[in-house]
């Protein structure tokens, strides 16, 4: 298995094969991590590490009452060509549930039915979320969902016997997509079929029904470290130093955030927070209005991560005023933009406007209407740096 595929956490990949070779795997795993953290390539490199493992030996009463194994036919080609299935995902001792939606109207669907378009997503986007997977299946409008049929599945599926490995493995991505309908999995979670496993992935553990997180042991996902985001944006998105760690800083130890700012890198993110601030700070209205409409036509993606770039420019500048200027490294536009924003607001105005930012990352998720959202935005922070106050718009 290719466990460089996923980025740091060499503690919890040691962690993992530790388990299966001393023998000590839960029959119901739950990695939890936030997105972009790597815990649905964690899950399937362990996946795929359990099922290839050499199949034990069988043990019979021999003639004269002793015990003894039976000879196996498994050779390394066969080991081989297991490992080669796994690789590719279609190995028949392993099995993926997710999110789904009718492919027409009436349709009860289940992860099978996306079982190709799952394989190219997670080989292609191992760092995505559920919105990216909606889209690649042209469901980005759609609420995905793991449906009834698709637990009468699960419990079909892994009723069966193994066919070449020691376990059957099932990962489960987001169970939180699962409503009262995963309450049918409950018995076969708490007591599986021979040699099965469960691997759930998640990202928000208040979202998942009580009765299966009872049932399984956690398995906490750090988000990634900065160093090892930007080593693994040099080294697989070919971009620079320079680049990569600028992009790393910001990101919050998120890899798929970092993917995203790094196809917006050339947006000059900078140069449109000066003109903002200079507009609200100047009561330039025309030209507010103006930035206001020129905003709200970039996208949802675009204005998430302008609005993120901002609150790191803001939260450099709260650092820069508490730690010193000296002991804050960024690049000299950024660090002078920094001082100047100590210059514009105090401490806890900047947290104002950090929490302001924060809402609109939030609203704008849920498809605000962005004229509207950046036009309320410019009136609160026009209230917090000249007025001193918050606001409620």
């Amino acid at each position: 298995m290719d466990w460089d595929k996923v980025i740091g956490h060499e503690n919890i990949k040691k962690q993992l094969k530790e388990m299966v070779q001393q023998n000590r795997l839960s029959h119901a795993l739950l990695f939890l991590g936030k997105e972009g953290s790597g815990a649905l390539p964690l899950a399937i490199e362990f996946a795929k590490y359990i099922v290839c493992q050499p199949k034990s030996a069988p043990v019979v009463e021999d003639l004269f009452g002793g015990m003894s194994a039976l000879p196996t036919s498994i050779n390394d080609d066969d080991m081989t060509a297991a490992k080669q299935r796994a690789e590719q995902l279609i190995h028949p001792d392993l099995h993926f549930t997710f999110p789904v939606i009718p492919k027409k109207s009436g349709d009860k669907p289940i992860s099978a039915d996306y079982i190709k378009e799952w394989r190219e997503f997670v080989q292609i986007y191992p760092y995505g979320n559920v919105y990216d997977w909606l889209l690649s299946i042209n469901a980005e409008n759609k609420q995905g969902n793991i449906t009834a049929e698709e637990c009468h599945d699960i419990l079909k599926k892994l009723s069966l016997k193994t066919y070449e490995s020691e376990y059957k493995v099932l990962v489960l991505w987001m169970p939180e997509y699962l409503g009262k309908e995963g309450n049918k999995l409950l018995k076969l979670i708490e007591e599986p079929p021979a040699n099965t496993l469960f691997i759930l992935v998640a990202e928000n553990e208040e979202k998942i029904l009580p009765t299966i997180l009872s049932r399984c042991q956690l398995v906490k996902i750090p988000s990634l470290q900065t160093s090892e985001i930007e080593k693994a944006l040099i080294q697989r998105a070919n971009c620079s130093e320079e680049t990569a760690r600028q992009v790393a800083s910001i990101c919050e130890g998120n890899y798929r955030e970092a993917i995203q700012l790094l196809q917006h890198s050339e947006e000059d993110w900078q140069s449109l927070a000066k003109d903002w601030l200079k507009f609200i700070i100047r009561r330039m209205l025309p030209e507010q209005v103006k930035w206001v409409d020129e905003m709200s036509k970039l996208g949802r993606e675009k204005q998430k991560q302008f609005l993120r770039y901002f609150n790191h420019l803001l939260e450099q500048s709260i650092r820069i005023k508490v730690l010193g200027i000296d002991r804050v490294h960024l690049p000299e536009n950024e660090k002078d933009f920094a001082v100047r924003l100590n210059k514009i607001a105090s401490v806890s105005q900047q947290e104002a406007i950090v929490e302001e930012l924060d809402k609109a990352s939030y609203y704008i998720e849920r498809n605000a209407n962005g004229k509207m959202l950046f036009q309320a935005l410019s009136i609160k922070l026009h209230h917090i740096i000249l007025n001193k106050v918050t606001v409620e718009v």
